[in-house]
């Protein structure tokens, strides 16, 4: 979904000779490569940026960053999890949707944190993208990320040794990056695994509460942008109520995680906790009856769809 942020250009990664072609920005980036869309879903639970306050969610959940981490206090617990399928819409070329209803909740390595598997392909460390739920008081042990971990903390507060995030913000720990998370309080994840570039090496970590938003494309988006190198962009997008956009080609592909409200085209209709992913070169005519928030991510499917 080409969007008009009215941003600096983001950075960008050497593609010499390649193609150009319109990016989440609405500007022609170069390219040599495709796209692809996700979008996922979580049960009866979505988060307003706007006032962070998480909805369906319990009180004591609601609170505010602090400038230190919580005390740890605590040693993870382990588990034998259930058995989950290590190949889970693993096909990138394929259009995959995924409702708040359609997956449940499966028991990670550590006591207290469960997953909904949303896409995987390979084992614990593989490529994965999951909703992840801590109980209060739990934790995992320190452990390395080899191919990136990108975070979108959907309620609660998550934490690990650099700090407290609470909901609505936006994590990048790059590859090779290495940290020990737990939650004091409680918290849902939107996180996806080893799916970064290698010559991605910057830490995000983006307060979307005091980050600001640049109207889109057309009438009814606003864009808060969140990420960018090489071909993919992220960003969150706010559709107001009676928004429709153009139909448009998915180059590199697309993923959403649908926060609040209805996101809509002509394939349906997707409630908050939706996720969706769409191929390279896919086309669609996206619009929002009552509104919504999403989370979009385009670009990103390119080289793993063009590979081999």
């Amino acid at each position: 979904m080409p969007i008009d942020q009215r941003a600096p250009p983001p950075r960008r990664a050497d593609t010499q000779g390649a193609a150009q072609r319109p990016g989440i920005d609405g500007r022609l980036v170069r390219t040599g490569v495709s796209d692809r869309t996700v979008v996922a879903r979580w049960p009866r639970a979505s988060v307003s940026f706007r006032n962070r306050e998480p909805i369906h969610l319990s009180a004591s959940c609601r609170h505010r960053r602090t400038s230190r981490p919580l005390p740890l206090g605590r040693r993870p617990q382990f588990a034998h999890s259930r058995q989950f399928k290590l190949n889970l819409h693993a096909d990138l070329r394929q259009r995959a949707v995924v409702l708040p209803d359609d997956t449940g909740w499966v028991a990670s390595p550590s006591v207290g944190i469960e997953r909904r598997m949303l896409d995987r392909n390979g084992k614990e460390q593989g490529r994965a993208t999951s909703v992840v739920r801590y109980a209060a008081g739990s934790a995992f042990p320190p452990h390395d990320h080899p191919g990136g971990e990108e975070i979108l903390v959907l309620e609660g507060v998550f934490s690990d040794e650099r700090g407290n995030y609470t909901a609505g913000t936006y994590i990048r720990n790059p590859v090779g990056s290495r940290h020990g998370p737990y939650s004091d309080l409680g918290c849902t994840l939107f996180v996806k695994l080893c799916q970064f570039d290698p010559e991605d090496s910057q830490r995000v970590v983006i307060d979307t509460e005091q980050a600001g938003w640049h109207p889109g494309l057309v009438p009814g988006l606003s864009v808060l942008p969140l990420h960018s190198f090489g071909t993919e962009h992220v960003a969150l997008v706010r559709w107001a109520p009676g928004t429709q956009f153009k139909r448009h080609c998915h180059w590199g592909g697309e993923e959403i995680l649908v926060l609040e409200g209805t996101f809509q085209d002509e394939h349906g209709s997707y409630p908050a906790g939706s996720w969706l992913r769409s191929p390279h070169q896919s086309e669609h005519t996206p619009f929002s009856d009552e509104g919504c928030l999403i989370f979009v991510k385009t670009g990103h499917l390119a080289r793993e769809s063009l590979s081999p």
